[in-house]
């Protein structure tokens, strides 16, 4: 290989390089923005833009430096692997601290934006002295291209998965860190021996600082998390779908995803026993069951209650939430090893596309599914999802959906139960308080008629309940009146997702 086809070979590795931790970057800021600020799809809509927009000012920037190109490309480079690599850990540090996180996300999104920006135009100025310009922006963008794509595999299958949001950033960091020291190395000679020092002894220091970084990262992640937190993180994972963290206080733990809480083990029975024993109770034949979320495993714990129960089918999107429910000792012990019973049948996969695939009838559906806090979940709770239930469901079966607050979000709460109707169910609104949760309600739903009557004369005989009793039934089917106007409210629906606009224009700072 000659000498120019070398430095032009290294040059395109080096924007390969650009392209994978830009892309990737931009993926771990849209997470991070996804979970400390929530809206998923908004998040990644605007860190997405903003880079891209950040880009162009890079690249209209870059006519500025006229003399010392690879020197102040080689910089850029220094600088990129520097934000790159603590990304996550500023965001989270910010995070502990500060209610105002997205101040940094989206300056991170900025300045990396602007150095990729730089890197391009500086790039192809450099090569232009290796191939003739027809060669050269096709050769200089197709690299950053293809760079971008093997990013976007790395970070989809590798790096969220298997290296988390902690030390993606860190690995990111010191590839590109290596590649344009080896840029570098090559196009030494068009840099000044003086300025060849100083960017030596940069390399040395940016090189310790990222390493130690990636040493105290964990602990550094784990600083700005429990500022967030009022009691003890005992566990915490960043899946391909969601954040979980567990947190200990006295004996009790709770549990949050993306920064929801959950459940709590001091209370749990609140939510689970009026949830599934008002569906259950009002279920003549309870043979065949279906539970869409619920891998904490106290939803199963409760049917299996019943001995006429024959199979249970959970449907959870996260293996790793399942896998805690079966084999976490706190969650284990709490669902009585339901989800390891003979009777409970797991199975992976988004709710949505499970019911458009079975062929099969349930007695009764439950479903236990996070708020519809965001566009994606939102297709859970809409017409189109209900459809697919009722077509799941045998003629005198039970549906049940946990439905948020009544009081913290009753567009929201009311907006479900008007589109279930809108699915052909006859539907029951009932409720309890849950004391780490609030006020708490669910959605019954039936092809068949549904009355307040229906849940007061369930029997709970030979069940071991916490707290439900016979006396307790008529008041979960008693509300006031609505506290706003829900007058005029529309139907969800996967092209009209108004619920989760409901849901965020909720009084949840009264919680």
């Amino acid at each position: 290989m000659s000498s120019n086809k070398r430095k032009s070979f290294v040059l395109k590795l080096a924007l390969f390089a650009t392209g994978f931790s830009g892309i990737v970057a931009e993926y771990i800021l849209s997470t991070l923005a996804s979970y400390f600020i929530g809206n998923a799809i908004l998040q990644f809509t605007l860190i997405v833009s903003i880079m891209l927009f950040s880009m162009g000012l890079g690249s209209r920037l870059s006519k500025v430096f006229t003399k010392q190109i690879v020197f102040y490309f080689v910089i850029a480079e220094l600088i990129l692997s520097i934000l790159v690599s603590f990304s996550a850990i500023t965001s989270y540090i910010i995070f502990g601290v500060t209610n105002n996180s997205w101040i940094i996300i989206y300056f991170l999104s900025i300045a990396i934006g602007l150095l990729i920006g730089l890197e391009i135009p500086f790039a192809t100025r450099i090569n232009n002295k290796f191939e003739e310009l027809r060669f050269n922006i096709s050769n200089i963008l197709e690299k950053d291209y293809y760079g971008s794509l093997a990013g976007g595999l790395f970070f989809a299958f590798i790096g969220l998965p298997y290296l988390g949001l902690t030390y993606t950033p860190f690995v990111l960091g010191f590839i590109n860190l290596l590649v344009s020291f080896w840029l570098f190395y090559t196009l030494r000679n068009n840099i000044s021996n003086k300025l060849q020092l100083l960017l030596y002894i940069l390399y040395g220091i940016v090189f310790a600082i990222i390493l130690i970084g990636t040493i105290f990262a964990k602990p550094l992640v784990m600083f700005g998390e429990q500022a967030k937190y009022k009691d003890k993180i005992v566990f915490t994972k960043q899946t391909k779908y969601q954040k979980i963290v567990i947190t200990s206080w006295k004996q009790w733990h709770s549990l949050y995803i993306n920064g929801n809480q959950q459940l709590s083990t001091f209370d749990e029975y609140l939510y689970h026993e009026p949830m599934v024993h008002t569906a259950a109770g009002i279920t003549d034949s309870k043979k065949n069951i279906l539970i869409l979320g619920g891998g904490d495993g106290c939803i199963a714990r409760e049917l299996l209650k019943y001995p006429d129960v024959k199979k249970i089918t959970l449907v959870d999107l996260d293996p790793t939430m399942v896998e805690i429910g079966k084999t976490h000792p706190v969650f284990k012990n709490l669902n009585n090893n339901a989800l390891n019973n003979v009777k409970v049948k797991t199975v992976t996969a988004d709710g949505f596309t499970f019911l458009e695939n079975i062929n099969e009838q349930y007695d009764l559906i439950l479903a236990d599914l996070p708020d519809p806090n965001n566009v994606d979940l939102n297709k859970l709770y809409t017409k189109e999802f209900y459809t697919l239930c009722y077509q799941a469901l045998t003629d005198n079966g039970t549906f049940i959906t946990q439905s948020g607050s009544p009081y913290y979000a009753t567009k929201a709460f009311y907006c479900v139960e008007k589109t279930l109707r809108a699915a052909n169910f006859n539907t029951l609104p009932i409720h309890n308080q849950v004391l780490t949760l609030g006020e708490w309600g669910w959605i019954i739903a039936k092809k068949s008629t549904l009355r307040s009557k229906d849940i007061e004369n369930i029997s709970l005989e030979n069940l071991s309940l916490k707290w439900l009793s016979k006396e307790s039934l008529p008041a979960l089917t008693h509300f006031g009146k609505p506290l706003v106007d829900t007058t005029g409210l529309e139907i969800n629906t996967i092209f009209t997702p108004t619920l989760y606009t409901y849901y965020k224009a909720g009084n949840w700072d009264l919680y």
